[in-house]
This record gives C-alpha cells, structure tokens and sequence, in this order.
C-alpha cells in the first residue's frame, strides 16, 4: 500500500487552566528528521517522544508543535517576594552607596530578575501527560490517514502513466515493420549511389546482401528490450498491491523501465519511433516525481 510522505494531523487537549493544540506535520526526506517543540513544562518527555515519533514514522521530516493557551482566570504565576525584597534591599543600599536617591525605579528593576516571577508548575503531573500523549497519538493517526488519502492519489496517478507507457509500446509496432523495408531500401539505394559514382557496374548477390541485412538488423532489433520493458511496467503494477511501503522498490523498478526506454531509443534508428521514446520519457520522469513523495 503506497503512503506519502506528506501529512498533517490536529489534536486539542483540555487540561485544569489551559488548551493545548498538538499539531504533526511530516514532509519529504531521504532519512528520518525529528524535531520537537514544547511548553517547558512537559521537555521533560522529549526523549519519549522522539522514541514514539521514530517508531510511527518509518522516513521523512516530522515536526511536533504543542502550544499551549491558558483558559484559567487566576494567575498561573506567583512572586517570590523573599527573593524581592532581598534584591530589593542589596540595590537599596548600592543606590545609597552612590548617591542615588530615586528608589522607585527598583521594582521594576527586579521584576526583570530571572526567578522572581515564578510559574506554579516546573514538571508536568502525570494525569496531564497521560491525556497529552494520548492526543499526540491521536494526531499521529491523523496523520497517517492523511499519509495513506495522498498515497491514494500519487498511486493512481503512477498507474495512469505507466498505462500511457504501454500505450505506447504498442504504438511502436506498426512503424518497426516500415522500419525494415526503410533500412533495406536505404541500404540498396546506398550501394547504387556508390556504384554510380564510382562508375562501377556490379550487381549485388541477393544472398549475401540478406545475410549483410540481417545482421544489421539483429543490431538495430529491439523486441527484447520491449518484452522487458512490458515486464517492468506489470512488475511495477503489481508492487502496488503489497501491504508494505515500496517506496525504494518502485525506484529500482523505474530505473530498469528507464534504461530499456532508453536502449529502444539508441537503436531505433527510426524518426517516429524515437518521437514515440521522447512521450515514453517524459512519462517516466512524471513517475520519478512522484515517487520522491512516497515511502
């Protein structure tokens, strides 16, 4: 079953004073890029995360986003005031120290000071964290249902192309057999011309101008690289149907359709043919396209 490698899923958990929104979004990567942003309070759990995220998602970049939004009409902060009134009096007694009598600027002074305002919670409480990776997990199914919807779409247009594909090969057909009497034509035409020009009087013996026309064929033949390519393309098809991601497996495939599209080019020798390799081609790159989105 083909999964893309973009995806998206949404989740929002409701905790005692605050919303938390959880957003998943995976995008393209040959290797596996994790990267996790938290609300201080619950950092403590990135390494689990990260454990979970690489074991949901086989390849590609994953972004975990948790924001957090408070719905409490308390603060849920307080004041250290024995630090305040400790920095309070030491800047005090600095500011009498240098002559400086505008105490008034102090407080503000101190309300910048790290640790004097203070949040109610450092760590998370484990009943909030068991609803929050309940949430992740939820997004993370999300996700792959967006994965597989996207896998859905990039497959049947994968399939569309390598119909087109053998469309046409088979359109190649009715102009090999033109091609023959072409290259037998030319060839003869050739030897007269030369035989003109030199002023020479020689007729060819039939037998041995077949045998020199055949050989020349079976060089310029291109029947095997068109069973192959057939067989490539039903190969191609028929991954499709394994459960597993085959990804890498369909660009092996690819590769293979490519180099025998690419041979019958290189011997075909033939104007309508080689138009007909060019679609081939372009098709093909189509594919190659798509399947840099996909597991």
């Amino acid at each position: 079953m083909i999964s893309s490698m973009t995806g998206y899923g949404k989740t929002i958990v409701e905790l005692p004073g605050k919303k938390l929104s959880i957003e998943i979004k995976s995008l393209n990567s040959k290797a596996m890029d994790i990267s996790v942003k938290l609300p201080g309070v619950f950092r403590g759990n990135e390494l689990e995360l990260r454990t979970l995220l690489s074991q949901q998602f086989q390849r590609g970049k994953v972004d975990l986003f948790i924001s957090s939004d408070d719905t409490s009409d308390t603060p849920n902060f307080h004041i250290n005031k024995v630090l305040v009134k400790k920095y309070y009096q030491d800047l005090k007694d600095l500011f009498m120290e240098i002559g400086e009598e505008n105490h008034g600027i102090l407080l503000p002074i101190i309300l910048k000071i790290p640790d004097v305002l203070q949040g109610e919670k450092t760590e998370a409480e484990e009943s909030d964290w068991s609803l929050v990776r309940e949430g992740i997990e939820k997004a993370i199914v999300l996700v792959h249902e967006f994965r597989l919807n996207e896998g859905l779409i990039l497959e049947k247009d994968m399939l569309t192309r390598v119909g087109l594909i053998l469309n046409l090969l088979d359109s190649i057909a009715p102009f090999e057999a033109s091609r023959i009497k072409d290259i037998r034509d030319r060839i003869k035409t050739g030897f007269q011309n030369l035989c003109k020009s030199e002023n020479l009087t020689v007729i060819p013996n039939d037998n041995r101008f077949e045998q020199e026309l055949i050989y020349y064929l079976e060089r310029l033949d291109i029947t095997e690289e068109k069973v192959r390519l057939q067989k490539h393309c039903d190969y191609f098809i028929a991954t499709f149907k394994d459960p597993d991601s085959q990804g890498k497996k369909l660009g092996f495939i690819v590769q293979e359709m490519g180099r025998e599209i690419n041979t019958i080019g290189s011997k075909a020798n033939e104007a309508e043919i080689q138009k007909i390799v060019v679609q081939m081609k372009d098709e093909l790159e189509k594919i190659k396209e798509q399947l840099g989105n996909i597991l």
